[in-house]
């Protein structure tokens, strides 16, 4: 959750206002960095791994939900057969090394949404702040990974490509400046580039972009630490206790609320917050949590529920991905095509 600038700041850069206009001179340093980056990779072209490398990124500043859709792609693909791994920054943890997702990490080590992840998925999972040697250690570890899936990574020119999917959120392109005074990382459109396959996707349609467009849902269903599976169901018109260290907690409140629970207490926290402070005992009576937020709680509170987040509308765009990215693998368990 922002803190009450930082929301000031994110509603000010959907609109060409005082204060952007006041820091839009900036925003030349910034195109000037990008600008910069882009003419390294000519020169320095960066080396292909082996494997198709598809990266899930977006050029807004904040949670635009790439994750999920990292998530819902790994297990798509390992469905079929594929040997997918994941690499990620590991936003928030202690160390800049390169590290392998294990049974035992904890999310201080290796980031909470990589830690989700390897749970939900049961892939390969590195991270580190190059994703590009990230690629190599995975490899190096797991030689017969498939397809490489980065959670992030759009502006991390140094990391090879085959597939980008670029993510929004009902934000858009916001004001369409770059940083300070706007909200984007790099200039939109994006340069497009001929060995690369690109789709944007949204939640929700947008003036001036072409999307697939996708539903976020939280699912009818919590489960607990042990595996054990409720349906929502149950606690209709129950007051019950939520909370969610995520970029948008509303959604999540607001998410259960829309099938039936009553929130008798709602507590938001910063994003990737390690809710060391969180005591559940204060109120009496059932908490949930998002996906994200257990993989921090579950090893202290077992018992909290977690509420998972489903994407919908991916069947009618997955085989055009499919395709995609069978250009460039012979087969499911076949050798790979450079």
């Amino acid at each position: 959750m922002p803190s009450p600038w930082q929301a000031w700041v994110l509603r000010q850069w959907q609109t060409r206002n005082w204060f952007t206009r006041l820091l839009w001179p900036l925003s030349g340093l910034t195109g000037w960095v990008v600008y910069w980056k882009r003419r390294q990779q000519h020169r320095h072209p960066p080396t292909h791994p082996g494997v198709p490398v598809v990266i899930v990124g977006n050029v807004m500043v904040g949670g635009a939900g790439k994750t999920p859709v990292v998530m819902a792609l790994a297990m798509h693909w390992k469905s079929q057969g594929f040997k997918v791994g994941v690499v990620s920054r590991g936003y928030g943890r202690a160390s800049q090394q390169v590290t392998e997702v294990h049974p035992h990490s904890r999310f201080q080590d290796v980031g909470d949404e990589p830690l989700l992840v390897w749970q939900r998925c049961q892939v390969p999972v590195f991270v580190g702040a190059d994703r590009a040697t990230c690629c190599q250690a995975l490899l190096a570890a797991h030689p017969q990974t498939q397809v490489i899936i980065s959670d992030d990574g759009l502006q991390h020119h140094r990391l090879h490509r085959d597939i980008e999917l670029c993510v929004f959120d009902e934000r858009g392109l916001g004001n369409g400046w770059l940083l300070p005074a706007g909200p984007l990382r790099e200039p939109w459109p994006r340069p497009t580039r001929p060995l690369v396959q690109a789709w944007n996707l949204g939640s929700q349609p947008l003036p001036g972009l072409d999307l697939v467009l996708l539903r976020r849902q939280l699912a009818p269903y919590a489960v607990q630490a042990n595996g054990q599976r409720r349906p929502l169901s149950d606690w209709k018109n129950q007051r019950v206790h939520a909370l969610a260290a995520i970029a948008k907690p509303a959604l999540f409140f607001d998410g259960l609320r829309a099938q039936g629970l009553v929130m008798e207490t709602t507590q938001a926290w910063p994003d990737h917050d390690p809710l060391l402070g969180f005591n559940p005992q204060a109120a009496a009576g059932d908490w949930f949590c998002t996906e994200k937020d257990a993989v921090k709680l579950w090893p202290r509170f077992p018992h909290l529920w977690a509420v998972p987040l489903e994407l919908h509308g991916l069947s009618t765009w997955l085989p055009q991905l499919d395709a995609a990215l069978a250009q460039r693998i012979s087969s499911p368990h076949g050798t790979q095509t450079a």
